[in-house]
């Protein structure tokens, strides 16, 4: 059965998956976007036929201690970074001047989860003394594919979702593996749902709304046991 239009699509114009484009992934100290440090960061980058450019990668000392339970997750400890990372206050002018340069180009930047990417971005940046850029356009393979597939079962990790559309994803929960998946997966559901070829500043907008609806909808699902739970809706920080 054909996939239900989500809206209609004019085929006169150019679709983001045909323009340059880049992934952007981080690892941090925490799951929490608002004290989160980065360790490391990836900018990834694509022609506008596919082919893969380059990949810019970051291991940075955030200059405190990396937690054991997040080195459990990407692997990178605080003895590596002290070691072998450049200093913060280096590193993250650089990150932020990768994403701004890929955006100020007019190419869309995937990141999967971005509100937490760009949050720490932002956070990091503000201590530092940096202005961040407005990320826009961005393109969320997680919101995405909530919204074009929402009643599959199953996890939605960039793991899960990697595997269900049969996208490698060699070392996972490292900067520039997961860049470069979410950029796979980005274009694979391009593949799989034509109505996603639209302008990446059109599909930005599409996803403020998506990323609404399913915050809304799962903050519906929580209240069944906690009548106080509060989903954020924002999008993309």
């Amino acid at each position: 059965m054909d996939e239900p239009a989500l809206f209609d699509l004019p085929t006169s114009r150019q679709s983001w998956h045909d323009r340059p484009r880049a992934g952007f992934d981080l690892e941090t100290t925490s799951r929490d976007p608002r004290v989160a440090r980065i360790v490391s960061a990836a900018v990834v980058t694509v022609y506008a036929d596919g082919r893969r450019e380059r990949a810019r990668e970051w291991l940075v000392d955030p200059g405190v201690e990396i937690p054991a339970e997040t080195t459990a997750v990407h692997g990178i400890s605080t003895e590596q970074v002290q070691a072998e990372g450049q200093d913060a206050a280096e590193a993250i002018p650089q990150i932020v001047h990768a994403v701004r340069e890929q955006l100020e180009a007019g190419n869309p930047v995937i990141v999967f989860n971005a509100p937490y990417d760009f949050t720490v971005l932002a956070a990091e940046a503000e201590r530092h003394g940096i202005d961040v850029p407005l990320p826009s356009p961005v393109i969320d393979p997680l919101v995405v594919d909530k919204q074009v597939d929402r009643f599959r079962r199953g996890k939605r990790t960039l793991g899960h979702v990697s595997e269900h559309y049969r996208i490698t994803l060699d070392d996972a929960h490292s900067a520039t593996p997961d860049a470069w998946a979410a950029v796979e997966v980005a274009g694979a559901l391009a593949a799989k749902y034509p109505q996603l070829q639209i302008p990446a500043e059109e599909l930005h907008e599409l996803q403020i709304g998506w990323k609404a609806e399913q915050a809304a909808s799962l903050q519906e699902y929580f209240r069944r046991t906690r009548p106080d739970a509060v989903v954020d809706p924002s999008w993309p920080m």
